[in-house]
């Protein structure tokens, strides 16, 4: 039997790699053999699933101080995540972030660099942003629009939320109270003006321009195109060759739920399953009831109490993975 791998994060509790070697080991116990491939949806995990960094830069952290922001170069293809430059985690989360100043400066600097390095080909993945500037901060920091011609710059977005609607979408996530939701919706909206006016891209309109506070319709403005981040990371992996090979694939997050199915990892990964009739198992922390027909799943909650499955994510994972593997037959079918 031959699986491929293919989950992303549980947030908070393991990564992507750590539940793919877990799926590995509960393989190896049965005689199989396991394709490990960490995914991502574009948002964190994004430089991990890619092949990790090798390459680190002094920036400028979301509140001003300096950050060792990891990113990758090989060749002349830059990845950069933008959660290691100008993330909530580089501040320890938005109990002590200051939504009005966050900037997405050092993220602009990790592009720069990038293009000073000789990258021609660059890969933004956004998510888990502290800023709401519209990604005016990276803007500034990346300097005269002219160096950037002739360069490709990817952004992959983890979710379509457009510009003006980041404001109230996902600052409060942040930290950010109504009184300055509503302040940097107003300052999002004459960005929109000003992008417009200096660069003739009517940010607005695109989608996945409010990924990470309105970074991504920055970047848009500037000529970077907006795509989605699953089927970028998917399409980097060869994912799809790896699943003509499988016998069955495992997937899996932290939460399984509505919008697992609206461009998160699961879902992508269950319709390339689907499309070339792969049989697919999903593993999650937690599934919701009203999604729990739409997926073959394992929830860990489920099977071992909510403070096991977040504190030993891993071992459940494999334990899980293992007894399901038990009633699997090799002509495709649970028994």
């Amino acid at each position: 039997m031959h699986v491929v791998a293919a989950p992303d994060k549980f947030r908070g509790t393991a990564s992507a790699l750590e539940v793919a070697t877990a799926v590995e080991r509960a393989v190896a116990e049965h005689g199989g053999t396991t394709a490990v491939l960490p995914m991502a949806d574009g948002g964190e995990g994004t430089l991990e699933a890619l092949g990790g960094s090798n390459q680190t830069s002094l920036v400028t952290g979301p509140l001003g101080g300096l950050v060792e922001a990891p990113w990758q170069l090989t060749g002349t293809t830059a990845i950069i995540e933008m959660a290691k430059a100008s993330g909530l985690i580089t501040i320890g989360g938005p109990e002590f972030n200051e939504v009005l100043d966050a900037t997405s400066a050092g993220t602009g600097e990790l592009i720069l660099s990038a293009v000073e390095h000789g990258a021609t080909r660059i890969i933004v993945g956004l998510g888990g942003s502290a800023s709401t500037d519209g990604g005016l901060g990276a803007i500034e920091a990346m300097g005269s629009p002219a160096r950037y011609r002739g360069i490709e710059i990817l952004v992959a977005c983890d979710v379509n939320t457009r510009f003006v609607d980041s404001a109230k979408m996902f600052s409060p996530q942040k930290g950010a109270t109504r009184a300055e939701v509503e302040m940097l919706e107003r300052r999002l909206k004459r960005l929109v003006q000003i992008y417009e006016e200096k660069f003739g891209i009517d940010v607005s309109s695109l989608n996945h321009a409010g990924a990470a506070g309105g970074l991504a319709g920055g970047l848009a403005a500037l000529g970077a195109r907006l795509v989605n981040g699953f089927d970028l990371v998917a399409d980097e992996l060869r994912l799809d060759e790896f699943i003509e090979k499988a016998d069955l694939v495992i997937t899996g997050e932290g939460r399984i739920d509505r919008s697992t199915f609206d461009g998160k990892v699961v879902g992508g990964v269950s319709a390339y399953a689907s499309a070339m009739r792969k049989p697919l198992l999903a593993v999650a922390g937690q599934v919701e009831i009203e999604v729990k027909d739409r997926i073959q799943n394992i929830s860990l909650t489920e099977e071992f109490g909510e403070h096991l499955s977040r504190t030993e994510t891993a071992n459940c994972v494999q334990q899980s993975v293992a007894r399901f593997l038990e009633g699997f037959k090799s002509d495709n079918k649970v028994i």
